[in-house]
């Protein structure tokens, strides 16, 4: 089966979806990460905003909060427009899984596992006047590296020394780092939009702001993507833009980017996780479908 992260449930369930391997973090083999989870909903709320017919919007901000492990279980998301005028629409998310028995559900038992908030703004005529901007941008991998596609493959990355390249091992330092990784289908037959891969995409934000010379010993509680224009297709990188952290406590900023140029930022607030920590010295990820999303 072509590599996804959910699957149609199989039983009709109005819309639900099982987790693939794909799906699954590096900090548990039963717990999924957030590029699955934010896919997941961006894919949902982007469906709210295509069934107003308003296709004058943009996806501009998407947030999303990861307040309880997701697992590999039965999936529904739910959405719903805040607020719809002539220049926005605002849109909430929640992601709905089922609670076995075992783990004190009941028959139709639920519970809500992420949320996330999405604005769509409406596109115009720029501005005339002059403002700043940073002239230079993230480069892409050279094209015998990451030739144009939009078929899942292994991600790259890139630090200070080593340059791009898909060995795990070899990043592990403490350099700034970069990636560079193609969207990969939420739901199995589909091809996500580039709005769905960006959203996905940008919970890397926190292995590239987070993985330093002893491993990713973070761990992140939310996603904040901004965009300022649609991906071209859906190939995204991510280069590390700033790092604070204090008591445990980090927060992590990527510039977004295309092969046309900047795209935006993502940011991202997490957690020091040492009791997991995640250490890919020794990881092939051609072996590992988890590590083939670099989450």
């Amino acid at each position: 089966m072509p590599l996804s992260f959910f699957v149609p449930a199989p039983d009709p369930d109005a819309g639900a979806v099982v987790p693939t391997d794909a799906a699954c973090s590096l900090w548990s083999n039963d717990h999924l990460h957030g590029v699955a989870v934010s896919g997941l909903l961006a894919r949902a709320a982007e469906a709210q905003v295509a069934d107003l017919g308003r296709e004058d919007l943009r996806p501009a901000r998407w947030t999303v909060d990861l307040f309880r492990p997701a697992r590999r279980r039965v999936t529904r998301t739910r959405a719903s427009v805040v607020r719809a005028s002539a220049r926005l629409c605002l849109v909430d998310v929640v992601m709905e899984q089922d609670v076995p028995p075992e783990e004190g559900g009941s028959d139709g038992g639920v519970e809500t596992v992420a949320r996330a908030s999405g604005l769509f703004l409406r596109v115009g005529h720029p501005a005339p006047g002059k403002v700043w901007e940073p002239d230079d941008a993230p480069q892409p991998p050279p094209l015998d590296l990451a030739p144009p596609t939009d078929r899942p493959r292994l991600p790259l990355f890139r630090s200070e020394g080593v340059g791009w390249h898909s060995s795990f091992a070899e990043h592990q330092n403490a350099g700034r780092k970069a990636t560079w990784q193609v969207g990969v289908p939420v739901v199995a037959g589909e091809r996500p939009s580039g709005f769905v891969a960006a959203a996905s995409i940008a919970d890397v934000t926190s292995m590239t702001t987070n993985w330093g010379d002893g491993g990713i010993e973070q761990i992140n509680t939310d996603i904040t993507l901004t965009l300022a224009r649609q991906p071209d297709g859906v190939e995204i990188g991510l280069e590390a833009l700033d790092r604070v952290s204090a008591n445990g406590i980090a927060v992590g900023t990527v510039t977004v980017f295309d092969r046309r140029g900047r795209l935006g930022t993502a940011v991202v607030t997490s957690v020091s996780n040492t009791r997991r920590t995640v250490d890919l010295t020794g990881s092939d990820p051609a072996e590992d479908t988890r590590l083939q999303r670099g989450v």
